[in-house]
């Protein structure tokens, strides 16, 4: 079996790109093969520096690479400073190279503690001044949030994204998490059995996706089934333009389905959930396919009340 087939990727400086894909698609197994940890058939090059190529092999501490493990990987019997001191050379300028990363991570003041003694989110920001503190060329970020609860995933990964932009530092970040890749991520490289499938920005990711498969794995899709005739594929929600002809998938987001009362309804509401700041709710139309909307957090709609379901846009592939 092959981790990772055809394997390509560009990563510009100071930029943070992020592997998504779902679990042993080969995301950590990229990651190990840029910092050395596993080799591979084919070629890397960091910063004009081939590290790996035919006859050519730069072992992980030569290659410049910094690592932030799933698990944080800190030294349960170290302080704080000395955890973030241990990639570094021995001499006098350790103390204000470690003062001055725990600084832009926010940790000053925490020197002397040891990892028990500090919170996920504390223990993940020391992992990172630790992988920064020799100053890599790139920094490899493996599931960094996925050991933090829910309440403090977003906090962290915002701190994530700033302390990396005043750093500089060019970042290649794993995660199966849609929400954080788009939030944290420069570019996305979505993959799947061991290929990208499509790298991009997160909004043009979002928006145009490249297949059915990428448009229903990021983020919420319902899929409608069509016949595309003279440039127009007709849905029970509206029609859309396109040049494919034939049999087509219809692919419509939550956030560009409306929902309206008093009108010759097409559907019923079949269920929502409520976030407060906005809700889900799903319609069965009245032909058997069920469609979700996501509107704000009014009008609360009522699970039977017959409505009015169009979409104002979609995206729209040919059925293979």
């Amino acid at each position: 079996m092959v981790a990772l087939d055809h394997f390509s990727l560009d990563v510009w400086e100071s930029g943070v790109v992020t592997l998504l894909g779902p679990s042993g698609c080969g995301k950590t197994t990229a990651l190990r093969v840029i910092a050395g940890f596993e080799n591979a058939q084919g070629s890397i090059e960091i910063h004009g520096r081939k590290v790996l190529d035919e006859g050519v092999f730069v072992p992980p501490e030569k290659r410049r690479v910094g690592m932030v493990f799933q698990d944080y990987a800190l030294f349960p019997h170290m302080s704080v400073s000395s955890n973030v001191a241990y990639g570094l050379p021995g001499g006098g300028d350790r103390a204000p190279r470690v003062a001055e990363v725990l600084a832009l991570v926010g940790l000053t003041g925490l020197e002397d503690r040891m990892p028990n003694e500090l919170s996920g989110g504390q223990q993940q920001r020391v992992a990172l001044a630790r992988a920064l503190a020799p100053k890599p060329e790139v920094i490899l970020l493996d599931e960094p949030f996925s050991n933090l609860d829910a309440s403090l995933r977003d906090r962290v990964r915002r701190e994530l994204r700033l302390i990396l932009t005043e750093a500089r530092t060019t970042a290649v970040f794993v995660t199966h998490d849609q929400e954080e890749a788009l939030a944290t991520s420069d570019i996305v490289a979505v993959m799947k059995d061991g290929q990208i499938l499509q790298a991009d920005t997160p909004a043009n990711l979002y928006t145009n996706p490249a297949n059915p498969w990428i448009a229903e794995f990021l983020g919420d899709a319902d899929v409608l089934e069509s016949e595309a005739r003279n440039g127009i594929a007709e849905t029970p929600v509206g029609s859309f333009k396109t040049d494919i002809r034939g049999r087509v998938s219809v692919i419509v987001r939550p956030e560009n389905v409306q929902i309206s009362l008093g009108e010759t309804s097409n559907a019923v509401v079949a269920g929502s959930e409520f976030f407060g700041h906005d809700q889900l709710v799903t319609v069965a139309l009245h032909e058997g396919t069920r469609v979700r909307a996501r509107i704000g957090p009014r009008p609360i709609y009522q699970t039977g009340q017959a409505c009015r379901v169009r979409a104002t846009d979609a995206r729209i592939f040919a059925r293979t």
